[in-house]
């Protein structure tokens, strides 16, 4: 790959993607509020929905999250805890491999459930049926980057990727060269990641920004009316 290509895909489309994730998000909530939503079809097909929702989600959380803290918690923080690259590498190989296979699983039913069942494929739209091909794309890559990242178990394939993300987040104009040699399935897998952000304000991964997190500490109780207007309260399980 020419350097130029290289910049233009992993020292500068970094940029416009993160832009775009952040300014169309802002104005989708603006906007059109009302759009915001997961459009769920959890009338249709509901037991394949079930496992394959429970699954991919479990997944890319795990996945998710340890990208985040992989990629852009400083070394030197690695360094100072004690944690070698080598075992960070391990460690990203075992959990980001059993939660990668969770993931594509989940996301195998969720392909199969909104291609191959008519009425959830009519209750779709084009953008619906888009990303969740493009999530199983980008699941099915990293999982083909294991073999490569086995073979280099000190951990200097993964401390590349650190510096470049970091690179990236610091404005570091010589981001792009740190993985300049990597694998072509590394790049491959970085650049669908980039183009998922891009496309992330256009599509119903939006609802991710709205989980409902107050429902873990919400009260146990709801304050209900009988019908001669007397006001009680009710004990109800938390959900």
């Amino acid at each position: 790959m020419s350097d130029f290509v290289n910049t233009l895909l992993f020292g500068i489309y970094p940029y416009i993607a993160l832009v775009v994730m952040i300014v169309g998000t802002i104005l989708r909530y603006d906007r059109d509020p009302y759009s915001w939503r997961s459009g769920s079809s959890q009338l249709l097909r509901r037991k394949q929905l079930i496992w394959g929702s429970v699954l991919f989600h479990v997944g890319v959380l795990i996945v998710f999250f340890g990208h985040l803290v992989g990629l852009l918690t400083p070394i030197a923080i690695f360094d100072m805890i004690g944690i070698s690259h080598g075992a960070k590498q391990m460690m990203a190989i075992v959990i980001g491999g059993i939660a990668g296979i969770m993931a594509i699983i989940g996301a195998t039913l969720l392909v199969h459930r909104r291609l191959f069942d008519a009425r959830v494929r009519a209750n779709s739209t084009m953008s619906d049926t888009l990303i969740i091909i493009l999530l199983w794309l980008q699941l099915m890559l990293g999982l083909l980057t294991i073999p490569i990242s086995m073979q280099h178990l000190d951990g200097h394939e993964m401390v590349k990727f650190m510096t470049w993300a970091q690179g990236i987040f610091t404005f570091n104009p010589e981001a792009a060269s740190y993985v300049a040699d990597a694998a072509i399935v590394f790049k491959l897998h970085l650049f669908l990641g980039l183009t998922i952000f891009l496309l992330f304000p256009f599509t119903r991964l939006v609802h991710m920004l709205s989980a409902p997190v107050h429902y873990l500490w919400r009260p146990g109780y709801q304050v209900v009316r009988e019908r001669n207007q007397k006001t009680t309260t009710q004990n109800f399980p938390q959900s």
